[in-house]
């Protein structure tokens, strides 16, 4: 009973182990950043810390345990193990408040010189989460010793504490990536954490009095070794600690690959390994008796297995779609889907990563010769096996991708995995010595010779990003080659595995060329589609600021948004922060695009990520551009953060703006919404508009005064360069310019807006964005359609104020907006704007000619304008309900009539907010009073009778 409920507090601590590593990632991101040296830097830290403690505690318990013996006492281990726990817990509860200290100390580090800096935070780091990583290096040496009794049981018990210590780690990877986070926040989960830690060692002392004792040994009281030759077995746990980590950065980048770069896929990943090695672990554990060449054979059979494994790691997209299309584009099936993605690794990963977590419990078996000892055993396996996991961290997951590609890192860690099984039959079978080296040696060579033969993955298939596919695009055929056959994926003319991302640069020639960087897949940029977006990011904020002198950019992509601030006159700076040292190498790709940026003396491109880079800088800008990937990436939601927008706007000028990027594609309300209103509680002045298609760009300003000066405006606008760059997106006048407008400033703040707000502190961004992304949607703007947003956004409204004091827009500005509208895809704005043009002119003799080209334009859009629906919004603007709902009006129609309302409002030609009070007071019914209800809550009270 003692052994069940100490393994079963194992489980837990092991549990506790993993969320606060997966904490303490998220953490010292802040402090460190999200790129891959960071990422190094933070596992080395706790591995190494974990490594000082397996070293440290073995030490520790032969020593207790001959203090004891010569007290003739019995040694109280699980009473040191409950001190341990204990320690972590109290040290976990001071834990945020530590971060924040370090965070106020991190600002007084050197600025300077960007590699003294991160390594004065990487010092910061260490001191934070060394302390606790050691502690829990604790767990198994102590354990092992405190628990197994007698020699006989030693291997046994040592292979149950370890397999349930990391099944615990196991739960801990999952529910941390996908449940405390978005639920508790870091300091939430970490405060909750910790009395799991306090938990267990209020326990741990109570079964003190209850355990088997440990029996000393004559040698083991005396102090001497009585491990002889441990170098060979320490390097075996080595390179299999570096292989093993190696590999498993590797797969988590192949994951992101396949799957899309989110938290829930790295924290699949992890939960997959770490529950194959518990598995292998626990299989140890179930043996009464281990033969002697076992610990042999099952690493040749991991090393042999790795073959088929390699092979099959070019297709992991095609077969991460395949899954995908088992699955609805519906929220229901997210855990589903990612349930299906765990089991097909778990059953593809179980036998192989599962004999690599055999090998530290056989090594153990081979290893144990006294009962005093055991704890010392274990301490310094673990402590050279966790230094090799170190290794694989710094090197496998960093530095290697430097000169190689994930494929080369994959063939190193089955090299190392060869040479220590080698080197591990050379231990075993020592006594036959001449004969073991040459079989020893002929395996190595054989199995070098054959990983040397195994082709390179292709690029092409890696980076598809198959993962945006969604099931009503297409179907997958039958086998990977046929379905790449037919898939057309453009030619990959750059590709490089770097320290943090995958980046590929794909070149398709149709109608023109058409040259996208992608990253992890994913496209970040396309010269064509994209470059009205990518262009007018810069472009609008730097009409609207009272200067634009000097310029920070938040992401290079295709250099498009740098290109076009540096080519302004008036542009003095244009510093860019970039974090992906591949996005850095694909810029020659994309110089005919961008107004060769990266060659332009005003650019000053530094990669490191954009929180600290602009922590770190000095002086203030201008203009602030935030462009960076979507929020579901991981690491990317810190840059719509409230902590980063603040910092943001601290470092603004007087008369600044603050620009960031939004998509609506596979996204939807509650996820505009959180980041619409986080953006709220930071700039006291906001403004929306579009740019193209899906994309939307907010606007911060610390002063309302330059944002509303049209003269002003104008006057940059008619700038001889300012006027060429917009003429490269399309627009050619400056009402044109005025019709990208969505909310005017100040109608976001018209009301206050209740709500969760996404920090650093409790990130959820990533979450809710990761599931609207599953269900690949596309998101509206949330309603501003109260009577208090258009009294603010008919003030306002720049298209409005341009018209002057006329009661309607002129036609002509009609047309220019519709026009503009519609050319740039915003077709419900385009519908509304038509409509009004019809409800003010209705005899008009140009409008039906220009509806009529921009219907042509449209395409498969035009259904989007047709006139049934232009006519159902013109009902919209009138004084009278239509004449369809003058007799009783039901609950549905009611609900129609309001949704149409709330979906197509604009505001700068906003609908009559008395017609929906009038539709719904002709609703009669049960029902229509709790419906009503609702309505009024987006629509504001309804004040006008029948």
């Amino acid at each position: 009973m003692v052994l069940l409920i100490a393994l079963m507090l194992t489980v837990m601590t092991g549990f506790a182990g993993l969320v606060y590593e997966v904490a303490w990632q998220k953490y010292l991101a802040v402090l460190l950043g999200s790129h891959g040296e960071s990422t190094a830097a933070i596992l080395a830290i706790f591995l190494g810390g974990l490594s000082a403690g397996y070293a440290i505690f073995g030490s520790v318990t032969r020593r207790v345990v001959a203090a004891a013996k010569l007290r003739e006492e019995s040694p109280r281990l699980l009473t040191l193990y409950a001190y341990v726990e204990a320690a972590i817990g109290c040290y976990a509860l001071l834990f945020p408040t530590l971060f924040g200290v370090a965070q106020k100390i991190s600002l007084f580090g050197p600025g300077g010189d960007d590699g003294l800096g991160f390594a004065f935070d990487v010092l910061l780091s260490a001191l934070l989460i060394g302390p606790p990583a050691v502690l829990m290096g604790g767990t198994i040496p102590i354990l092992t010793l405190a628990l197994a009794g007698n020699l006989a049981r030693a291997t046994r018990v040592h292979a149950w504490v370890y397999g349930c210590n990391t099944i615990g780690a196991f739960a801990g990877a999952l529910a941390g990536g996908f449940f405390l986070l978005p639920w508790l926040g870091l300091d939430g989960v970490v405060y909750c954490t910790a009395f799991l830690n306090l938990g267990a060692a209020i326990v741990f002392t109570g079964l003190e009095r209850r355990v088997e004792r440990v029996v000393a040994d004559p040698v083991a009281v005396s102090g001497a070794p009585v491990i002889a030759g441990l170098a060979g077995w320490s390097s075996v746990a080595l390179l299999a600690g570096f292989a093993m980590m190696a590999l498993q950065t590797t797969l988590n980048r192949l994951g992101a690959l396949a799957l899309g770069s989110s938290q829930f896929t790295f924290a699949m990943v992890v939960a997959v390994f770490v529950l194959c090695i518990a598995i292998g672990s626990l299989v140890v554990g179930s043996m009464s008796q281990i033969p002697r060449g076992l610990v042999v054979g099952s690493q040749w059979a991991l090393v042999a297995l790795l073959f088929p494994l390699y092979l099959l790691m070019d297709d992991v997209g095609y077969w991460a779609y395949v899954i995908r299309n088992w699955f609805p584009l519906d929220d229901a099936a997210f855990y589903p889907f990612h349930m299906a993605n765990f089991t097909a690794l778990l059953i593809i990963l179980a036998i192989p990563i599962g004999l690599s977590g055999a090998l530290l419990p056989l090594l153990f078996d081979a290893l144990r010769r006294e009962v005093a000892e055991l704890g010392s055993v274990a301490g310094r396996l673990y402590a050279w096996n966790t230094i090799g996991s170190l290794l694989g961290s710094l090197l496998g997951g960093y530095l290697l991708l430097f000169w190689f590609d994930l494929h080369h890192v994959f063939r190193i860690s089955m090299v190392a995995l060869a040479l220590g099984a080698a080197i591990l039959t050379a231990l075993v079978y020592r006594e036959s010595k001449e004969s073991v080296l040459l079989v020893a040696a002929g395996l190595l060579l054989l199995t070098l010779a054959g990983i040397a033969s195994l082709p390179e993955w292709s690029s092409k298939r890696l980076a598809a990003g198959l993962f945006r596919l969604h099931e009503a695009e297409s179907k997958p055929v039958l086998g990977a080659d046929q379905f790449f056959a037919s898939y057309e994926l453009g030619e990959v003319i750059f590709y490089e595995d770097d320290p943090t991302v995958t980046v590929s640069v794909n070149e398709q020639f149709g109608d023109s060329l058409r040259r996208s960087i992608l990253v992890n897949g994913k496209s970040d940029g396309e010269l064509k589609g994209d470059y009205p977006t990518m262009s007018m990011l810069g472009l609008i904020p730097a009409i609207m600021a009272e200067k634009h002198e000097r310029s920070f950019v938040i992401g290079w992509g295709t250099g498009v948004t740098a290109g076009e601030l540096a080519s302004l006159t008036e542009t003095g700076e244009v510093r860019v922060a970039e974090i992906s040292r591949g996005v850095i190498a694909s810029a020659p790709w994309f110089e005919h695009g961008n107004r060769a940026a990266s060659a332009n003396p005003k650019v000053h491109l530094q990669r490191g990520d954009a929180y600290r880079v602009l922590l770190k800088s000095e002086g203030q800008y201008d203009v602030i551009v935030s462009e960076p990937s979507n929020p579901w990436v991981a690491g990317v939601e810190m840059l719509f953060s409230r902590d980063f927008l603040e910092a943001a706007r601290d470092r603004l000028t007087p008369g600044g703006v603050y620009a960031q990027w939004l998509h609506l594609y596979e996204s939807d309300v509650e996820v505009v919404s959180l980041v619409m209103r986080t953006y709220a509680v930071v700039f006291p002045h906001v403004s929306v508009w579009y740019t193209h298609g899906h994309d939307v760009l907010l606007l911060g300003f610390n002063s309302p005064d330059r944002a509303l000066d049209l003269a002003a405006m104008a006057s940059r606008f008619h700038r001889p360069d300012v006027r060429a760059a917009f003429r490269r997106v399309g627009v050619h006048s400056f009402p044109q310019l005025l019709a990208h407008e969505l909310l005017p400033l100040g109608t976001l703040h018209a009301m206050e807006s209740s709500g969760s707000i996404h920090t650093l502190r409790h990130p959820i961004l990533s979450h809710v964005a990761a599931r609207a992304f599953f269900s690949a949607r596309t998101a509206w703007l949330p309603s501003f359609a109260r009577p208090e947003h258009e009294q603010v956004a008919t003030k306002n409204s720049l298209l409005r104020r341009f018209a002057g004091s006329a009661p309607r827009l002129p036609e002509s500005l009609l047309e220019i907006a519709a026009r503009e509208t519609c050319r740039t895809q915003h077709m419900t704005e385009c519908a509304s704007l038509f409509a009004r043009w019809v409800f003010d002119y209705p005899n008009s003799t140009r409008l039906p000619r220009v509806l009529g080209e921009v219907r042509k334009r449209a395409g498969p859009e035009s259904k989007l304008i047709s006139q049934a629906k232009i006519y159902g919004l013109w009902e919209l603007y009138g004084d009278e309900i239509p004449e369809a709902m003058k007799a009783r009006v039901t609950v549905g129609a009611a609900t129609e009539f309001t949704n149409r309302f709330l979906t197509h409002y604009h505001h700068a030609v906003p609908f009559n907010h008395d017609l929906p009070a009038k539709v719904w007071n002709r609703c009669k019914g049960s029902d229509c009073e709790t419906v009503k209800r609702r309505a009024m809550e987006q629509l504001g009270s309804f004040t006008a009778g029948d």
